[in-house]
């Protein structure tokens, strides 16, 4: 039997889960450095956001990564995880989290599920894609007061 010292999805993720909140808890972007998530990204890593999010787009590899941590935290005056769940845990891991988050524009306050669906290779992140329930709800909250209204004229 061989065994292999490669991580497994879980342990990846807990450990880029567990960075991400060391890094937020530094400050963030601008404040911390992106080193600390940065070996649980593949360099080549792409991450999918909706459009219809306020940091809608493709983001691709470490600077990609960093960019999108940068427009998160414009965005969310706060974003904390409530809950989280490994629904499936082989090279493509879903998890399904509970989020707590606070928009900067409007100071509104939301509790929404992400589902996420990550595939891992060889010890690092390659591919992240988040679902959002409503993205349009995200989006409203996010924008500045009034804003949002005349977005849906």
């Amino acid at each position: 039997m061989t065994t292999s010292s490669t991580p497994d999805s879980v342990t990846v993720l807990s450990g880029m889960y567990a960075a991400e909140s060391e890094y937020l808890a530094a400050g963030g972007p601008g404040v911390a450095t992106f080193d600390l998530l940065a070996p649980f990204f593949a360099p080549d890593v792409v991450l999918h956001q909706a459009d219809a999010l306020p940091y809608g787009g493709t983001w691709r590899g470490h600077a990609g990564m960093a960019r999108f941590f940068l427009a998160m935290s414009q965005v969310w005056e706060s974003f904390d995880l409530l809950e989280q769940e490994f629904v499936a845990t082989g090279e493509t891991a879903v998890v399904l989290s509970r989020v707590r988050a606070r928009a900067r524009a409007s100071g509104l306050e939301l509790t929404f599920p992400i589902l996420q669906a990550i595939t891992v290779k060889d010890g690092q992140i390659v591919e992240v894609r988040p679902f959002c329930w409503d993205t349009e709800v995200i989006a409203r909250a996010c924008a500045a007061p009034g804003q949002a209204d005349q977005d849906l004229l």
